[in-house]
């Protein structure tokens, strides 16, 4: 295999004033180096990755990188724009540009590559020479390890290439191969960290790189376990056993933390491991010195949410945590929705309607007789229905305090449902919870109590402080308010009622699949999670549910309509998206509208609006919360819902193809030559804008 980077893929006078028009520039290097088989193609597939999430890093660094069938071996670029170019850091644009290719299906080389350089970018020297040096050669070297790094205060600082081999052999924690200290004489002191991001990538070893660093200076013997998106190398128990400390940098949740119950712990958000890990190491040393590993205790938290980090960073604000905490709630309340719903879908088609009033199957049930195991059906789900609240409620405030605030979370939730506060009950009840642990958790306890907070006195306080607040303080209020919102609700008619299904089927559309998205399915299963629900709430189930099948049952049609404006990997995920719109699966379109975010969402939208409205002016209502096309002897007008999802699906086709096809004709006018058109029908359009 050719060398990862060379002289002839280094770029020291960058023009571009984009990320497009950078990634074009170092793309083509590859593809001058034979590296790339179709730019165009492989333009593309780095826009769809860029999409995803911004590749921009703190410190003026763009890695803009993927995975594509158009790549014959691992390959980075690297470029020096004359200007910075934003890629999407929160500290501004970048001035070294970093572009990886990997052939389709290297997850190993393409990640190995991602997170070595990830941990060389942490090391100031090395992007300070990557800045100062003049030569290609030299900045290809220093990329792959063969050239020392002068350190700032002049001493050769050694690092770690991208193809994985140490510069100089020497391990950044200080420690031995098997992760004993190299001088015996006296006992360091000992920690052991784990940090992890969002990606699983550069972050991830970033945050490692920094607490090594900080360890080494502090004469500190630091272990690290990077949980990256190519797996982990768990900690050796031993290790862990004999650490003093814990610090986890982490903003996703940290598998298999009970590994580290009792010992004192640093639990902080990745971004502060980067930039103050010395001050993370000596806090970790108080804690210790404090004797915070209180017998029996754990100290740790086990969360599925990102860390509340006191000291997080500005794009960590409070907004994007009420997101994560209620997007918590909502994920496991969904699967109690689908199989409570599904089983009353099915009661009702054994059974029909009436089947809500027949006795319990406890009392009463025969094994021949269909309407027995109809009301069987509907008898659980109503029972798995009776979960939502709580289990909402439960999960945000696990999502706020972890562990410790489930209790109080599904006490509160289930008050919300005694009081008739509903949703919006367990939405309150949730967020209290969650505010009340964490403020139990603040109050300085004596270590001799420290053993039982988890299991009694935490429980035990936050329980009746959300249950006095729902049953006394602000559980009527809200029921007034769920009451009044029902009542709004089985009132709309005309335009009111068009106009709502519209707005909930732009919603629906928006993020398919995201917070908005289920931010309006959990509206209309609130509304028919109950034991009469009025047709309003059954009306907007089903425009929420129509509006939902658009936008995977649009990319299909148009795949197929107009193959040639598409990939063949768009042409066979259009294939598969016919299935998953007809079952009521909106993230079939995620691929879609990640390789053309511009042109697909707008597209869905138009049509996810239009299909909502109609559903509404033509009275289909529904009582099954999902299914698809599956439970359409379940809908009211089912005939005309089927034509309000036909022309919604039509619409959104229709505006994919449409404006798809007005970039073609402006990339052929504006790029004649013949060397930047597609080798073949493969793709005829150029990267996404």
């Amino acid at each position: 295999m050719s060398q990862l980077i060379t002289a002839d893929l280094v770029d020291l006078a960058l023009a571009a004033d984009t990320k497009e028009e950078a990634a074009r520039s170092l793309a083509g290097r590859m593809a001058a180096a034979g590296r790339v088989t179709d730019l165009e193609g492989f333009l593309a597939d780095v826009a769809a990755r860029e999409a995803q999430t911004p590749t921009g890093l703190e410190g003026g660094i763009g890695i803009p990188h993927c995975r594509s069938d158009h790549v014959t071996e691992p390959t980075l670029a690297f470029g020096r724009p004359l200007t910075p170019v934003d890629f999407g850091a929160p500290d501004g644009p970048a001035d070294l540009v970093f572009l990886i290719a990997a052939p389709a299906g290297a997850d190993g080389d393409h990640l190995s590559i991602l997170s070595t350089l990830a941990r060389e970018l942490a090391n100031e020297a090395f992007t300070a020479a990557l800045r100062g040096t003049g030569d290609p050669g030299r900045a290809a070297a220093l990329i792959r390890g063969d050239a020392s790094v002068s350190a700032p205060d002049g001493t050769a600082a050694g690092g770690t290439a991208p193809d994985g081999t140490a510069a100089d052999g020497a391990r950044a924690d200080g420690a031995g191969g098997d992760g004993t200290a190299a001088d015996d004489t006296e006992s360091p002191f000992r920690i052991v960290a784990v940090t992890s991001c969002p990606t699983g990538i550069a972050h991830t070893y970033m945050a490692a790189e920094a607490l090594e660093n900080a360890a080494r200076d502090a004469g500190v013997l630091l272990t690290v376990e990077t949980q990256g998106s190519a797996g982990f190398d768990r900690l050796d128990p031993g290790t862990v056993a004999a650490a003093d400390a814990v610090i986890l940098a982490h903003d996703v949740e940290v598998r298999d933390k009970a590994r580290f119950a009792g010992k004192p712990t640093v639990d902080v958000g990745v971004k502060a491991a980067i930039n103050r890990g010395g001050e993370l190491i000596e806090e970790a040393r108080a804690k210790a010195a404090r004797g915070e590993d209180a017998r029996g205790e754990t100290t740790v938290r086990d969360t599925a949410a990102a860390p509340m980090d006191a000291a997080a960073e500005p794009g960590d604000g409070f907004g994007t945590r009420i997101r994560v905490w209620l997007m918590t709630g909502v994920s496991h309340m969904v699967p109690f929705v689908a199989a409570g719903g599904l089983l009353i879908a099915l009661a009702f088609a054994i059974g029909g309607y009436d089947i809500t009033d027949a006795p319990s199957v406890a009392e009463h049930f025969t094994w021949t007789e269909a309407a027995s195991w109809a009301a069987l059906f509907n008898q659980v789900g109503g029972t798995a229905f009776q979960f939502l609240v709580p289990v909402l409620a439960g999960y945000i405030a696990y999502g706020m305090a972890d562990r410790p605030g489930l209790v109080p979370g599904f006490v509160g939730g289930a008050i919300a449902l005694a009081v008739n506060a509903g949703f919006l009950g367990g939405l309150a009840a949730g967020l209290l919870a969650g505010a009340v642990v964490l403020a139990v958790q603040r109050v300085p306890i004596p270590p001799v109590l420290r053993g039982i907070m988890p299991v009694v006195v935490i429980p035990l306080v936050s329980s009746a402080v959300v249950g006095f607040l729902m049953f006394v303080v602000i559980g009527k209020p809200i029921a007034t308010v769920q009451s009044g919102l029902t009542d709004w609700l089985g009132g709309l008619t005309g335009a009111n009622a068009v106009l709502l299904g519209g707005l909930l089927g732009l919603m629906m559309c928006f993020d398919l699949g995201g917070p908005v998205n289920k931010v309006a399915y959990a509206f209309a299963t609130g509304g028919i999670a109950v034991a009469d629900p009025g047709q309003g709430a059954l009306n907007v189930m089903a425009a929420v549910m129509a509006a939902g099948m658009v936008p995977p049952l649009a990319m299909a049609l148009a795949t197929t309509v107009r193959a040639r404006l598409f990939t063949k990997t768009e042409r066979e995920n259009g294939k598969a998206a016919w299935v998953l719109g007809a079952s009521f699966i909106t993230e079939g379109a995620i691929p879609f509208a990640a390789a053309d975010p511009l042109r697909v969402i707008p597209s869905a939208m138009a049509g996810g609006a239009v299909t909502g409205a109609l559903t509404m002016a033509f009275d289909a209502t529904l009582r099954a919360p999902h299914g698809g096309v599956f439970v359409v002897p379940l809908i009211g007008n089912p005939l005309l819902y089927l034509v309000a999802v036909a022309a919604g699906t039509a619409v959104s086709a229709t505006l994919v193809v449409v404006l798809k096809s007005m970039r073609v004709a402006r990339a052929g006018a504006q790029t004649p030559a013949p060397d930047a058109a597609p080798a073949e029908e493969e793709r005829v359009t150029p990267a996404a804008v």
